[in-house]
């Protein structure tokens, strides 16, 4: 009975006892590290899904800038009269590089020109 603890459990049983807390919280640790890995994972792969995202947003943004840039070439081949840019500013009140670029879309149509400007 020397053996025996203030709680009446031999040593033996004091140390199963303490294996046993000492198995359930390193399962629980080992759960928890499952956990934690498996968030990992969610997070890395919603980050590919996030860098794909913005990859499709600048090259719609790439595409978007190519297109405008491949406008205004095309806008400058049009041929205006500089008297149909000074009476459109004049009538208009607007700048000059307004005035021609309405100019320009209307393929030099003075007319066209003027009623889009007044809509």
């Amino acid at each position: 009975m020397a053996d025996e603890d203030v709680n009446g459990d031999s040593d033996e049983v004091q140390q199963e006892k303490s294996q046993k807390k000492a198995a359930k919280y390193d399962s629980g640790a080992a759960d928890l590290e499952r956990v934690t890995d498996y968030a990992e994972e969610k997070e890395i792969s919603s980050s590919d899904d996030f860098s794909c995202a913005l990859t499709i947003i600048g090259d719609r943004r790439n595409k978007e800038a190519a297109e405008k840039i491949a406008k205004e070439k095309e806008l400058l081949k049009v041929s205006i009269h500089k008297d149909d840019v000074d009476l459109i500013m004049k009538e208009m009140e607007i700048s000059r590089s307004l005035a021609e670029r309405t100019l320009r879309e209307h393929r030099g149509d003075v007319v066209e020109a003027l009623v889009t400007l007044t809509n």
